[in-house]
Parts: structure tokens; sequence; C-alpha cells
């Protein structure tokens, strides 16, 4: 399938969560096989020209994709979790959101000393929980120098923030507006 039929794919739903936002609705892309089994391809691509021995996926969507891809690449998946999920010792990340804070914590036995490790989610908006991300898995010890979307918002920032991040940004599909 061609970027234009995946994109397709996606469901925008207005005003939600707060009137004035375009919601992108990845699970009409994903409840479609042929759709979901060329994004995941996609990325995956993109994951072994990157040399990537590793993915990570930030909760929650990031877990649907970035499984995918790491099943798809026989390579470890890495799931950074919101704070407190994990039953092991964490090492975590705190980062700020529009209006607060939140938190990215992750096993770090899970990540060997210079290991390339490459993110994967769902949408690229203003780029903090990537950039803390990244951080994060930085500070377990892995290289990390690619991330991989679905979407991206490049209205919003994220992929320039990412890039500030010394993150090399690719995504599959982009709309405008937020």
């Amino acid at each position: 399938m061609t970027p234009q039929e995946l994109k397709s794919l996606v469901r925008t739903i207005p005003d939600f969560p707060v009137k004035g936002i375009q919601f992108r609705d990845i699970t009409t892309l994903i409840g479609n096989g042929p759709g979901f089994a060329a994004t995941v391809d996609w990325l995956a691509a993109r994951v072994k020209d990157s040399g990537a021995e590793a993915i990570a996926g930030m909760e929650a969507r990031g877990f649907i994709f970035g499984a995918a891809v790491a099943a798809q690449s026989a390579l470890p998946f890495l799931p950074v979790r919101k704070s407190g999920k994990l039953p092991c010792d964490t090492i975590g990340v705190d980062y700020a959101l529009e209006y607060g804070s939140d938190r990215l914590e992750m096993d770090p036995t899970s990540v060997t000393a210079g290991q390339r490790v490459a993110m994967v989610d769902d949408l690229l908006a203003t780029g903090g929980t990537a950039c803390a991300t990244a951080q994060l898995l930085r500070q377990a010890g892995a290289v990390v120098s690619h991330a991989f979307f679905v979407i991206d918002l490049p209205d919003l920032g994220g992929a320039a923030k990412l890039r500030e991040c010394d993150v090399e940004v690719a995504a599959l599909m982009e709309f405008e507006g937020d």
C-alpha cells in the first residue's frame, strides 16, 4: 500500500479530547490487516537501515508498533513505561507536559552499554515524550540516534525538538495542524 493509501486509513476525530483538536486515530489503521502490515513493513525497513540492535516503544501506542517491528526484525523490544508500571527496579526521567509533568521509567538491565536503540511510536506531536525517552535510554547506556513514527504533526514542532536532542526523525505520514 502507498503512504497515501495508509494515510486514508487514519480516522480524524474532531474536538477530541478537547474542542479544537483534530485527533488522529490509528485504531482504523491497525484494524486494517494489510494497512497495519504495510505500516510495520515501512517502519521495519527504516529500523534495519538505521542499524538498530533493539527497539524501544513508548507507552501505550508505541507498544503496538514497536513490538510488531521488533518481532518482524527479530530484535529485542524495550518497553518505556509510565511511572509505577514495572515490577522491577527502574530508572526514570521526569519531563514537562503542556500542563504539568510526567515520568517515564524502564528496566535499566534491558539495555547493554553502547547498544544501538531505535525508538518507534505512533505519533510525533510536541516531541516531549520522545526526547524524554531518548534521555532515559541514554541514561541506561543506549546509543539513540533514530526515531520512527507512523504520524508526524509538523506544526507542533516535535521533529525539530528531537533533532535538537540529536535524534534523526522519519515519519510515514504527516497531518497539518494539531
